[in-house]
């Protein structure tokens, strides 16, 4: 059944001296990954040791073949996602190169650039070497980013490019790069580089068969085979053997403490995994943990840094890890301290929402030493109060890198005794504001595409400027889900564009914006901009209604209720009492709430 199963980094699996080429059937779901992914994708890769390579999981593929043409086609089953992802990420980096070409010093950057073009397009004339699927315009698209990276394939400009996924993923592997370019200590082509040799050194498991039917199967016994061992699994295993060889410990009792670890933890395996990293980063210091070449601890290094941590005492290991996890279990919620939230509770799950877990290393060592440190409850939700506006700040501005996050972190930890004369609160702030961007540079986020920038940080902001209109008696909670079938929740107060954001907008629309130029133009310009977003009642329809109708539109289930703008939010009340809505009206709008955010989340 299989042809083949080979390991193959994506140097190999692009070499241009193998010509091999990828098809994405057009039959295949469009691309569908998001922000989220590419930055992790980004950021694992930043994060792996430079001479290793990322695992990037399996790729199925059918060989299509044609002898008498000599091409040898591929045709991808499984792991689009993946390989499409890659080969953006590469095209980026290929037009920052091209971009510098004169500072390419030595023969072999010349030359390394001239082959990463031909891991790219192949032929002549050129074709590329990826050929996506037409679903949603994946294939024009991809042919104008390969024509803006400068890879001599030209294409025509392809109307709303820029507001579907394959384009804002090669902007975002764009952005990633100059991010990276500004903070280091190398040069732009250094930097470059270094990252191209990194994506390069990444590793897929190729598992070619020779037909759709054999395909099939394999993918079908790799999805029902369960999941593989995880570094937990591992580390767990480690302990109980060391229990094991351990007199009077026994297997049983350490079983039950690791068991009650997890309850501590909760159910979900990124959390676990999360506090293990965590766990050596905030108190490899203070408990004496560090392992040799592992400043840092990542995926990749973690079974080493705890086989390492579990050849000390047993018992001291134990009692860490009982303060440690239940301390974790608090910051994201698993088990608080209290039946009534307080406002530490509420203060910690907004620094979840504001996607603020990299500064859970610091809050680890804060609650873990908070007697010895002398904090109360106010001074801990202060701390969390300052560490969500510079969240806000930092996921809206991309400043400070994601990758530099453990660090600073770390570094705040390590330092903390240093800083005797120094408040709690300022022994933080001092470092964030060292390497946070401006509040010019905040405000033009504000004013700029904030929902095209990040989507969950936006509802983060609207709710937040929602809930200013709030006190105890007339308390609304945004964050609710309802159960929306197969298992699935969804958000029952979501963010409304109010000039819609889809490409068909409606006649009415149109006309009030003032013609089909002017609507244009502001789908491209306007629409994701602070000023045209507000929160309403989930409703499915509520996008393509005319001004007018959202404001008065009902819950079709509970006629009483509004879930258009006059659901009584406060944020609304300006779209209650307007008649019309243009271009204008954003631009005002979002002057007024970005000024308002800048004040809500200071640093300073």
């Amino acid at each position: 059944m299989i042809k083949s199963a080979t390991p193959t980094s994506i140097h190999e699996l692009f070499s241009h001296e193998k010509d091999i080429n990828y098809l994405i059937p057009k039959y295949q779901r469009e691309y569908s990954w998001t922000k989220d992914q590419w930055s992790a994708l980004f950021n694992d890769l930043m994060e792996e040791d430079a001479l290793s390579g990322h695992f990037l999981g399996t790729i199925i593929g059918v060989d299509k073949t044609e002898a008498m043409l000599g091409d040898h086609n591929l045709e991808i089953v499984d792991g689009q996602q993946r390989i499409t992802t890659v080969t953006l990420l590469l095209l980026a980096i290929f037009g920052e190169l091209t971009a510098r070409r004169e500072c390419l010093d030595t023969d072999d950057q010349r030359s390394d650039l001239s082959n990463l073009r031909r891991m790219l397009v192949t032929g002549s004339p050129s074709r590329p070497r990826v050929n996506l699927q037409i679903q949603n315009h994946n294939s024009d698209d991809f042919l104008q980013v390969l024509d803006e990276a400068g890879t001599g394939i030209h294409a025509s400009a392809v109307p709303y490019a820029g507001n579907r996924k394959i384009k804002r993923a090669f902007r975002h592997f764009k952005s990633c790069l100059a991010e990276r370019m500004e903070s280091a200590d190398q040069s732009e082509v250094e930097v470059l580089f270094d990252v191209l040799n990194r994506t390069k050194k990444a590793i897929v498991v190729t598992l070619e068969v020779h037909n759709h039917a054999d395909a099939f199967v394999l993918f079908e016994s790799l999805n029902n085979r369960g999941l593989a061992l995880t570094p937990i699994d591992l580390i767990k295993n480690s302990l109980l053997e060391k229990a094991d060889r351990t007199e009077g410990l026994g297997i049983d009792a350490a079983y039950n403490r690791w068991k009650k670890w997890l309850e501590n933890l909760g159910g979900e395996y990124r959390d676990q995994e999360r506090f293990f990293r965590q766990f050596y980063n905030a108190f490899k210091g203070q408990w004496a943990l560090a392992v040799a070449n592992a400043p840092v601890a990542t995926r990749s290094k973690l079974i080493t840094i705890f086989e390492e941590m579990l050849q000390g005492d047993f018992a001291i290991f134990a009692d860490r890890m009982d303060r440690a996890t239940s301390a974790y279990g608090q910051i994201i919620g698993v088990r608080p301290d209290e039946e009534t939230p307080t406002s530490l509770t509420r203060a910690l799950l907004d620094l979840s929402r504001v996607e603020g877990t990299p500064s859970y290393i610091l809050m680890l060592s804060l609650l873990v030493n908070r007697d010895e440190f002398e904090l109360s409850d106010d001074d801990l939700v202060e701390i969390c109060h300052l560490l969500i506006s510079f969240f806000v700040r930092r996921n809206l501005t991309n400043t400070p890198p994601t990758y530099a996050l453990d660090r600073l972190f770390i570094s705040i930890v390590e330092n903390w005794e240093l800083g005797k004369d120094l408040s709690p609160i300022e022994r933080i702030r001092t470092p964030l504001l060292a390497v946070s961007s401006s509040d010019t540079i905040f405000l033009e986020k504000l004013s700029g595409p904030i929902y095209d920038e990040n989507s969950s940080i936006t509802r983060f902001i609207l709710i937040q400027l929602a809930q200013e209109h709030m006190n105890d008696e007339i308390w609304t909670d945004l964050w609710i889900r309802d159960k929306a079938g197969d298992s699935k929740h969804r958000y029952r107060w979501t963010i409304e564009h109010v000039i819609p954001q889809g490409e068909n907008m409606p006649t009415a629309w149109i006309e009030m914006l003032g013609g089909e130029e002017e609507a244009e133009r502001v789908l491209n310009e306007e629409v994701h901009k602070l000023g045209n977003l507000t929160i309403t009642g989930y409703n499915s329809t509520l996008g393509n209604l005319s001004f007018g109708e959202k404001k008065d539109r009902k819950n079709p289930k509970q006629p009483t209720k509004y879930v258009g703008y006059r659901n009584g939010l406060g944020i609304n009340a300006e779209l209650v009492e307007a008649d019309s809505w243009n271009s204008a009206d954003v631009e005002r709008r979002t002057e007024d709430l970005a000024k308002q955010v800048l004040l809500k989340f200071p640093l300073g």
